[in-house]
């Protein structure tokens, strides 16, 4: 049987049809929807590290990404300077968290995914008291980092101004004061304009913020492209003014003020709460150890501290730790000597103030800390299952802050929405690693848009419809012509 006796003439012209209207029907490139990119950021800080991955489309707003983050990983144990005495030990520190890196983020993508660990404040100072230690511990990670097979950027101490800078780029990325993401479904460019911001950690506390001008302080001043524009930041880093030094520091100017005697009173502890203080652990250092007197005890002399919820004793105590010589350090300035950056809007980034807001809900700062710093332990461990040693702090840090924004930096902080305190933006971290990798996509190529051909969509139903016909006549022939075959053969059987 010829496909003739199989197909009609009019399916034969259905098909041809077909083909020229194939031929004359238009196509047009569709993109391919542009992959993922990743990078990851570790955050080597002075008593934790933390490996964020980040993700982008690699396609980006004027040349820099869209970035988020895809997932944290905090590393077991103590931060990598605490590893001086193992330095082998830091290294293998990190290999859970890359080894979750390596699950998370594809294959094929490894060797292109930038990987970058910064160590912080810890690390800064380590370096200041040994140099040596501090290389080796670098020297450790770099070789667990390299054992990897992603992009290795580098394993660093950071230097304070990356740190602020990098800072401020997360805190105001964040905020959608670079960009946003409008209603009509593009990215567009902020009117809103930059916050400064003051990020206090254990060892320092950075002040950062954009500038129109070149500033009379060019070390501590960097030119950043984002999105298009271009920003000028400054950044001043104020070391021995973070809450781990501010403890120390207090406890020794406590301990000094009682002429060296044995049991001695801190206003700034919650009262009933008491510790035994070696003097050898608020002395030695760089913020405490140059104190030298004829008294100065030895140190492995202990001393026993007992708090008294003294609010206005803790204010005058915290004072007198001031250095007001210290903020000055650009041109303007206010009338007694303090720093006072010509800027309205700060972000101030610290967790410590977390317990004051909770238990307060007084609008007044000064009003909240002093409340907080009159209550006793039994008081405070009513409200907060926390431990006695990190609620005893508490006080301590929050006056810190608060003498620090009113006193030190002349912050107005009854304009309300315009000094704010948090530690994160939403529920993203606020640090320096999110504003790492944001710059760092200005140096990775887009990958190039890959297409197809495609047929517009109104031809399809009317490709569907014509297809159907064709196969449903063609069935319907053959089936007409395998019956009739069939009968005539039962006929001739019939006629034998």
């Amino acid at each position: 049987m010829s496909w003739r006796e199989l197909l009609p003439p009019s399916l034969v012209i259905l098909a041809g049809l077909i083909g020229i209207l194939l031929l004359c029907v238009t196509t047009k490139d569709v993109q391919n929807p542009p992959r993922c990119k990743y990078g990851i950021v570790l955050d080597a800080g002075p008593s934790r590290t933390t490996l964020f991955i980040y993700q982008w489309s690699a396609s980006k707003e004027n040349n820099t990404g869209v970035i988020s983050e895809h997932s944290s990983c905090a590393v077991q144990g103590p931060g990598i300077y605490n590893y001086s005495g193992s330095p082998g030990e830091a290294g293998n520190s990190l290999k859970l968290c890359l080894g979750q890196a390596m699950k998370e983020i594809p294959e094929e993508q490894h060797d292109q995914t930038p990987i970058y660990l910064g160590a912080t404040a810890g690390m800064r100072l380590l370096n200041l008291t040994g140099p040596t230690v501090s290389d080796t511990l670098l020297a450790a990670v770099t070789a667990t980092l390299k054992s990897y097979p992603f992009d290795f950027q580098g394993a660093e101490i950071l230097s304070s101004q990356n740190e602020g800078v990098f800072g401020w780029v997360t805190v105001n990325y964040l905020l959608e004061n670079f960009i946003k993401y409008g209603w009509i479904g593009r990215w567009s460019r902020s009117r809103k304009g930059t916050v400064g911001v003051m990020t206090i950690g254990r060892a320092s506390t950075q002040i950062t913020f954009k500038i129109k001008e070149r500033s009379t302080d060019p070390k501590n001043e960097m030119t950043l492209q984002l999105y298009g524009q271009e920003h000028r930041v400054c950044t001043h880093r104020f070391l021995c003014y973070g809450t781990d030094q501010l403890r120390k520091r207090l406890l020794l100017k406590t301990i000094e003020d009682h002429g060296y005697v044995r049991d001695v009173s801190n206003p700034c502890w919650p009262l009933s709460y008491s510790r035994v203080v070696r003097f050898g652990s608020v002395h030695d250092g760089p913020c405490t150890g140059s104190n030298v007197s004829l008294r100065t005890p030895t140190s492995e002399d202990v001393f026993h501290v007992t708090g008294s919820s003294n609010s206005s004793a803790c204010r005058k105590l915290m004072g007198s730790l001031f250095d007001s010589s210290l903020f000055c350090s650009f041109s303007q300035c206010s009338p007694n000597g303090v720093f006072q950056p010509n800027i309205t809007r700060f972000q101030v980034i610290s967790e410590a103030l977390d317990l004051v807001k909770k238990m307060t809900p007084s609008t007044d700062l000064g009003q909240a800390v002093d409340s907080f710093c009159g209550l006793s332990m039994e008081e405070l461990s009513k409200r907060f299952q926390m431990r006695p040693d990190s609620l005893a702090d508490h006080c301590s840090i929050s006056m810190f802050i608060y003498y620090l924004s009113t006193r030190g930096f002349l912050f107005d902080l009854d304009s309300s929405g315009q000094i704010t305190f948090q530690e994160k933006v939403g529920n993203i971290s606020a640090g320096w690693a999110l504003g790492y990798m944001l710059n760092l996509t200005n140096t990775i190529p887009e990958d190039k848009p890959s297409s197809l051909k495609a047929i517009e969509y109104g031809i399809w139903p009317l490709l569907f419809i014509l297809f159907v016909l064709m196969l449903t006549g063609s069935f319907t022939r053959i089936a007409y012509r395998v019956m009739a075959k069939d009968n005539g053969q039962d006929r001739i059987l019939e006629g034998l």
